[in-house]
C-alpha cells in the first residue's frame, strides 16, 4: 500500500495482535493426528505414533504460523501484510456486537480493503483520507478494537 522513510516515525509505543484462529478450529484440525496415524498402521505402529504426532503438530504449527498480525508501530498500522502511515487515516470506530455484523457483512463498502476473521467479534474501521487512494476505508478483526482505536488516535496526535 504505502512505503514511507524511516525518518518519518513517530515514538507511540506499539501494539502487536496476532489473529490466530479459534481453539475450536486448533483442536479439528489437531483431529488429523489419529487420521494420519491410522493409515501408517500397518506399516509399523511406532511409525504410526510419530507421523500422527507429526502431522497434528505441523497442521496446528501452520494455522498459528499463518494467521495475520495487527500491530501498530513507528506511526504505521500493519494488517496482515498490508500497511498504511497513520497519517493518512481519517476517524477510527471500534465495533462489536451487531454493529460488528453489519460491518462484517450488508455494510462492508465495495471499497474499503479487509481482513476479517471468523471467530473474532470485535471489527475496526478506520477511514482513509489521503484523497490519492482508491481505498476509502479498512476493515479488519480485532479482538480488542477499542484498543486500537485509541492508539491509533494516539498515533495520530503524536504526528
Amino acid at each position: 500500500m504505502h512505503n514511507y522513510a524511516a525518518g518519518t516515525r513517530s515514538t507511540v509505543s506499539g501494539y502487536r495482535e496476532r489473529l490466530s484462529p479459534s481453539l475450536w478450529l486448533i483442536v479439528s484440525a489437531a483431529v488429523a493426528a489419529p487420521m494420519v496415524a491410522l493409515v501408517f498402521v500397518p506399516v509399523d505402529a511406532a511409525i504410526a505414533l510419530a507421523a500422527g504426532i507429526t502431522a497434528g503438530a505441523l497442521i496446528v504449527f501452520g494455522l498459528i504460523a499463518a494467521s495475520p498480525v495487527v500491530s501498530l508501530s513507528g506511526g504505521t498500522l500493519r494488517v496482515g501484510r498490508a500497511r498504511i502511515d497513520v497519517a493518512d487515516l481519517g476517524d477510527a470506530v471500534a465495533l462489536t456486537g451487531d454493529a460488528a455484523r453489519e460491518a462484517r457483512g450488508p455494510g462492508l463498502s465495495r471499497s474499503a480493503w479487509h481482513l476479517l476473521r471468523g471467530g473474532i467479534d470485535g471489527v475496526v474501521r478506520v477511514a482513509v483520507s489521503d484523497s490519492d487512494d482508491p481505498v476509502t476505508e479498512w476493515v479488519f478483526s480485532s479482538r480488542t478494537p477499542d484498543r486500537v482505536v485509541a492508539l491509533i488516535a494516539r498515533a495520530q496526535r503524536a504526528r
